[in-house]
């Protein structure tokens, strides 16, 4: 079994912030918990605000805002179309559909029956 939270199945392996003014949410919490945010290159010639601990990324600060601030944990799965399909037979309900994310992974997020939000994640090689 891998002590990597990426590559192990049922680890939560990343946490998203989702606000309504991204850089100003950076620049709390580099403050507050004074956290390493660096900007990491995307496939598509974006920037990703990346929470780093050492050299290892452990979340970051979604760019684009969003009026409905909330933290986002992702947790990796071995297969997320079938646990998705799992999560939405025992009564979750859907908010993003899986989807591939080039340079990243495969990712859905379900609303779990009891409110509260959960990302899968199978990352790419």
């Amino acid at each position: 079994m891998s002590n990597d939270p990426m590559a192990t199945h049922g680890a939560p392996s990343w946490i998203g912030h989702n606000g309504a003014d991204p850089a100003a949410a950076r620049k709390f919490y580099e403050s507050v918990l004074g956290w390493n945010v660096v900007d990491m290159p995307m496939k598509d010639g974006s920037a990703y605000p990346g929470i780093m601990v050492g050299e290892k990324g452990v979340g970051g600060f979604n760019p684009q805002p969003n009026t409905n601030g909330h933290w986002l944990v992702y947790v990796t799965v071995d297969d997320v179309d079938a646990r998705y399909k799992d999560a939405l037979k025992a009564g979750a309900n859907s908010v993003a559909e899986p989807a591939d994310f080039p340079g990243v992974g495969r990712m859905a997020t379900i609303k779990d029956p009891f409110g509260a939000n959960l990302a899968f994640i199978s990352y790419a090689s």
